[in-house]
């Protein structure tokens, strides 16, 4: 079965990305919002193309609008306050509130677009069929961008104070407010990351043309995986191992300066304890100064 798999995501491979373009982007907002638009017209939309590969489609499409919405608008007003853009993926449309702080797995309003703007490139490489949020959600993080410490620390996190949830209970958490929201973000990508470690890059380009033929996503993850969605869910909990996450932690360059922010808090909370430990060697000290003070002198009345 799995040489099978293999033989199929040979056959659904990608475009080579020299042949690919990235997306024409459309971005329209209300005069006040208008150095907000600029910023966001100078994007670099070179590193989109890879998005294009990875989903497997041979072009874009056509210009995707991206619409600036303002906090008083109606798409403000119908959107969660901690929701800093969405996507219509079949619409070609992508929403952003540049007013809003954008939250994990987000850092920049740069990166909500980048992350919107897949969700449609997604969309269309499915032909506009029905791809589970969780899909949806983890492969636009994995291609928005790389995985990194906050990432990994989050995923730990997850596993070590977490319950072990099916796939079809995290789409439920993307709904459910912010917290739930980034914990839904964290396990997603990690599942789809870890498809790709399994099955390789092509997986969600072969799994995404195969829905886009009209083969619902289960049995498409099957094809591919070269077994059931539920098998591959499986595994993917049984190699959540917390030092298959920190062992990259500790190897990377990243490690380096957590140690140092490390030893730093040490050392300041060694100095804070050595300080107060003066402190309290000065409060006993003046304290005796004041008992023998009060000594004498009720001594002097005495005699």
């Amino acid at each position: 079965m799995r040489l099978v798999a293999a033989l199929l995501l040979a056959a659904l491979a990608v475009v080579p990305a020299a042949t690919q373009e990235p997306p024409a982007l459309v971005i329209m907002a209300p005069v006040e919002l208008a150095s907000a638009r600029s910023r966001l017209e100078s994007f670099n939309r070179l590193p989109l193309t890879d998005i294009v590969g990875t989903v497997g489609l041979t072009e874009p499409g056509p210009p995707i609008q991206v619409v600036l919405a303002a906090e008083d608008s109606e798409a403000a007003r119908g959107a969660g306050a901690w929701i800093a853009g969405y996507a219509l993926g079949n619409a070609g449309l992508v929403v952003l509130f540049p007013a809003r702080s954008p939250v994990y797995p987000h850092d920049t309003l740069e990166d909500v677009l980048r992350h919107e703007v897949a969700h449609v490139l997604i969309a269309r490489a499915a032909g506009g069929r029905d791809v589970p949020r969780w899909f949806h959600e983890g492969l636009a993080v994995v291609v928005e961008r790389p995985w990194d410490l906050e990432d990994r620390s989050r995923l730990a996190w997850e596993l070590l104070a977490g319950p072990r949830l099916r796939l079809r209970e995290v789409d439920a958490m993307f709904e459910a407010g912010p917290a739930a929201q980034s914990r839904a973000y964290s396990l997603s990508a990690a599942f789809v990351r870890d498809l790709i470690r399994e099955h390789g890059g092509t997986a969600p380009a072969a799994i995404l043309r195969l829905v886009r033929d009209d083969v619902p996503f289960d049995r498409a993850v099957a094809t591919v995986a070269g077994q059931p969605l539920g098998i591959a869910e499986a595994g993917f909990w049984e190699r959540q191992r917390v030092w298959t996450v920190w062992m990259p932690m500790v190897t990377s360059g990243e490690a380096f300066w957590l140690g140092v922010i490390l030893l730093a808090a040490l050392a300041v909370w060694r100095r804070r304890r050595h300080s107060a430990g003066i402190r309290r060697k000065w409060d006993e000290e003046e304290h005796a100064a004041v008992e023998r003070e009060r000594a004498a002198e009720e001594t002097d009345v005495v005699h």
